[in-house]
């Protein structure tokens, strides 16, 4: 039986790098033999899916415990169709965001219940083996997503305040959970953060 899988997730702000970097990241675990599962929330199955394009469009104004539940029944399709498989089977698995964002896009930057929140973070059965959080200040939000250029979602479009509550939300999580959370700065150039992150994963998760 193939030993346990190990669950790596990116967190933080709009425009913090997560996405590059975790792709980057699978790629290097992939060069060293690994099997490697690369994927995202909200969504990363057909059926979650179908929930994060309700979540993001912005076409409904979601009372806010309806979208506490709807990341969280994103989430547990996700886990049940592709996460928990690829862990039990021995696989690596690298998740731009997880629980972490809900607790702070929904908690801290929109205002529901944190306590609900942590109750269905509980119900998940699952607490990632590391968690990289990507910190960039406010204005380099801002920046990064005017020179993206593209169409912004939902969460995009909420504004300097909102970021602020959400950078606020993921340092707080991040210091009350230091067994699982790094803090890294977004604002270092790319390869730099890659060797970081090499660092970190050498330390905390030896092979």
């Amino acid at each position: 039986m193939a030993a346990r899988g190990r669950f790596i997730t990116l967190e933080g702000g709009e425009g913090a790098g997560k996405s590059t970097q975790a792709a980057l990241l699978a790629e290097r675990l992939r060069q060293d033999g690994r099997e490697v599962v690369l994927t995202r929330e909200p969504g990363g199955s057909p059926g979650a899916d179908i929930l994060r394009r309700l979540l993001l469009s912005g076409e409904h104004d979601w009372a806010r415990l309806a979208e506490v539940l709807l990341h969280f029944a994103s989430r547990a399709e996700h886990l049940d169709r592709v996460i928990v498989p690829a862990l039990d089977r021995g696989a690596w698995v690298v998740c731009d965001r997880f629980s972490d964002s809900t607790m702070v896009y929904q908690g801290w930057g929109l205002g529901a219940d944190r306590a609900a929140i942590t109750t269905l973070i509980g119900m998940m059965g699952l607490v990632p083996d590391l968690t990289l959080v990507l910190d960039v200040s406010v204005e380099t939000t801002l920046r990064r997503l005017a020179d993206r250029g593209d169409a912004l979602d939902r969460y995009e479009r909420l504004g300097a305040p909102f970021f602020a509550r959400i950078r606020e939300g993921f340092l707080s999580v991040a210091e009350a959970h230091p067994d699982r959370c790094v803090v890294l700065s977004g604002e270092t150039a790319v390869n730099q953060l890659t060797t970081e992150i090499d660092a970190i994963l050498r330390a905390r998760l030896p092979s």
